[in-house]
C-alpha cells in the first residue's frame, strides 16, 4: 500500500485543513477557553460544527448514521487538529468510545451513536488506574447485582470524563487483576449515582478526572460486548485510539516544525536570516525528515488496521513511539531555535511543547511501547 492519501483522502485533508486553520486555531480555541478557565477545555459549539462538516462520525458504520470511513481518515482530521491545537473530543468520542460502541447491541448504538454524529454528545474512556498506563491490569471489579452490575473502583486521567455524557469503563468481572480474561467493558451515563470524579487541568489546558466508582448500578444492557469478553474490545479500542494520537501528534510536529522553519527565515541575527547558518539548517533537515518518517510509519499503521491484519496491533505501537520520539524533538528544537522569547507565553510554540507532554503520555508513552514492540516482536 502506498503511504501517501488517494484523491478522496486527500480532498478531505484539505477540507479539514482549512476548517481547522479558520475554525479551531489556537486563538480562536486553545487561548480563548484557556484564557476563560473553561471547565470542559474545548468549545461545544466549535464540536457541533466539526459534526456540521461530518467529522464526528467518521468511524462510525453508515447502518448507524455515519461516515462509514477508517483509520486514515480519521486520522486526517487528527493530524489538522494536533497542527492546529485544537482542544476538541474528537479522539476520546470518535474514536476510542466510537471504536468500543461498534462491539454493542442495536440498542446501546441507538442510545449514543445518534449523538455523537450530531455532536450533541460527548465521550470518554476509564482505563488506567495509576499514574502510567497499563491496561494489562484491571483492578475496577463489576460484580452482578440482581440483573446488572455494581462496579467498585477508582480510574485516573479520564480525559474529559467531567464533560462526558457518557464514560465506557472497563471493569473486572471475574479472575484476578492482570489476568487477560474477565474484563467486561461498561458504557457508564453521566449521572450514574456513586460515580464522583475530581477533575484536574492538565500541562496543555486540557481537563481529566480521577474517577471513583462506589457501587455503581448498571443495568445490564450497559454492557458493551460480551460479559468477560471486553479484553479484545479493548485492545481494538486501544489501538484505534493509539494509531489516532499519533495521527495528532504528527500534526503537532509538523505545527512546531512549519512554525519554527518560518522563525528561521524572518529572525536575524548579525546582519543575517539565522535560516542562513548552517547548523541550524542541519537541525531542521534534520527534523524534517524524522516527521516524516514519523507520517509513514502512522499512515501505515492506519493501513493495517482499515484492512484488520495481524499487525495493525504492533504497527500502532510503533507509530505511537516514534511519533513521540519525533514531536518531541520538533517541540525541543522548536523552543531552542526561537531562543528565549519560546519560553514564553506570547508565542505559540511553547503550546505545542505542553501538548506534546499530555498527548505522548496518554495511551502510552515511547518507551512503554518500545517495550511492546520488542515484546510483539519476540524479544
Amino acid at each position: 500500500m502506498p503511504l501517501y492519501h488517494d484523491d478522496d483522502q486527500a480532498m478531505l485533508a484539505d477540507t479539514a485543513s482549512g476548517f481547522m486553520a479558520e475554525e479551531g486555531n489556537i486563538a480562536k480555541q486553545l487561548r480563548h477557553w484557556r484564557d476563560r478557565d473553561c471547565k470542559d477545555g474545548f468549545g461545544h459549539g466549535l464540536w457541533k460544527q466539526m459534526a456540521e462538516m461530518g467529522f464526528t462520525g467518521i468511524l462510525v458504520d453508515e447502518a448507524d448514521g455515519g461516515l462509514g470511513l477508517g483509520h486514515v481518515e480519521a486520522g486526517i482530521v487528527l493530524e489538522e487538529i494536533g497542527r492546529n491545537l485544537t482542544p476538541s473530543p474528537f479522539l476520546t468520542s470518535s474514536v476510542l468510545a466510537a471504536s468500543a460502541l461498534k462491539h454493542g447491541s442495536s440498542e446501546i448504538k441507538q442510545r449514543y451513536l445518534p449523538g455523537l454524529v450530531e455532536g450533541e454528545r460527548v465521550f470518554a474512556v476509564a482505563i488506567d488506574e495509576s499514574a502510567k498506563h497499563r491496561p494489562e491490569r484491571i483492578a475496577t471489579r463489576a460484580e452482578k447485582s440482581g440483573n446488572g452490575f455494581k462496579l467498585s473502583g477508582s480510574k485516573s486521567f479520564v480525559v474529559h470524563g467531567a464533560s462526558a455524557d457518557m464514560i465506557v469503563v472497563a471493569a473486572r468481572t471475574s479472575g484476578s487483576d492482570e489476568d487477560a480474561d474477565g474484563v467486561t467493558l461498561f458504557a457508564v451515563p453521566k449521572d450514574a449515582a456513586g460515580m464522583r470524579q475530581d477533575a484536574v487541568r492538565l500541562v496543555d489546558s486540557s481537563v481529566a478526572s480521577h474517577i471513583i466508582l462506589d457501587g455503581v448500578e448498571l443495568d445490564g444492557d450497559a454492557v458493551i460486548g460480551e460479559v468477560d469478553g471486553g479484553r479484545d474490545i479493548l485492545d481494538a479500542m486501544l489501538s484505534a485510539g493509539r494509531v489516532g494520537a499519533a495521527a495528532e501528534g504528527v500534526g503537532v510536529a509538523s505545527g512546531a516544525m512549519d512554525m519554527t522553519v518560518d522563525y528561521l527565515k524572518q529572525r536575524k541575527q548579525f546582519g543575517k536570516l539565522i535560516g542562513e547558518f548552517q547548523a541550524l539548517q542541519h537541525r531542521a533537515a534534520h527534523l524534517y525528515s524524522e516527521v516524516e518518517i514519523a507520517r509513514a510509519a502512522t499512515i501505515k499503521a492506519q493501513q493495517l488496521l482499515d484492512a484488520g491484519a495481524e499487525s495493525a496491533d504492533l504497527f500502532a505501537s510503533v507509530a505511537k513511539a516514534k511519533v513521540a520520539k519525533a514531536a518531541g524533538l520538533a517541540v525541543r528544537e522548536g523552543v531552542q531555535m526561537h531562543g528565549g522569547i519560546g519560553m514564553t507565553d506570547e508565542y505559540d510554540i511553547g503550546l505545542y511543547m505542553k501538548r506534546d507532554r499530555a498527548l505522548s503520555e496518554f495511551l502510552g508513552d515511547a518507551y512503554y511501547h518500545a517495550n511492546r514492540v520488542a515484546e510483539l516482536s519476540g524479544y
